[in-house]
Formats: structure tokens, C-alpha cells, sequence
């Protein structure tokens, strides 16, 4: 498994809209093959920041699977207006396994 880490700075005052949006998208990166499951924090500490945390099967399932289909544009239209700056996005790998 890999788990794929996004730090999401929000644009100001953008925070409900970008919440929204994302509940709309969720469905698309849940229907992807190689997804296991996502989740989206909000930090306590600066209310603009979110984390996503997402894993996949596979990398590749990751930065070729989702980031080549249809689908990425999809969800890159309803949510990469609300990023400032854009994401830095790293992928992790459990080392206990």
C-alpha cells in the first residue's frame, strides 16, 4: 500500500466553498481502480490548511491510473482553483511490512 500525503493551503475566505467541492469529487478518486480509501483533515492550528491523505494499491495506480484519466480532470476542475500555493504532493510506503 501507499499512502499519498497533500498539504492544501486554501485560498482566503474559500474554505466552505473548497469543503463543498471536495464532497463532490470524492466520489471520482474513490472510483478509481488501485484506491483503497481518502480522507480530508482541517487543521486546527491555521484554519486555510487541510491535509489529504490517500491510499493506493500502487503508486503507479496513483501518478499514472488517476493523475492520465478523465477522471483527474475532472476532479482538477472542481478543485485546484482553491489551491494557493499548489500542493506539494509525496508518497509514503509503511515501513513495519
Amino acid at each position: 500500500m501507499i499512502l499519498e500525503v497533500a498539504i492544501l493551503d486554501i485560498r482566503s475566505g474559500l474554505t466552505t466553498e473548497f469543503e463543498a467541492a471536495f464532497k463532490t469529487a470524492s466520489p471520482i478518486i474513490a472510483s478509481m481502480p488501485g484506491y483503497i480509501s481518502h480522507e480530508l483533515q482541517h487543521c486546527l492550528e491555521r484554519s486555510h490548511r487541510y491535509i489529504l491523505l490517500v491510499r493506493w494499491q500502487t503508486l503507479a495506480d496513483h501518478t499514472v491510473g488517476f493523475r492520465q484519466s478523465p477522471e483527474y480532470q475532472q476532479w482538477k476542475n472542481l478543485l485546484h482553483y482553491f489551491y494557493d500555493p499548489f500542493p506539494t504532493v509525496e508518497h509514503y510506503f509503511n515501513v513495519d511490512e
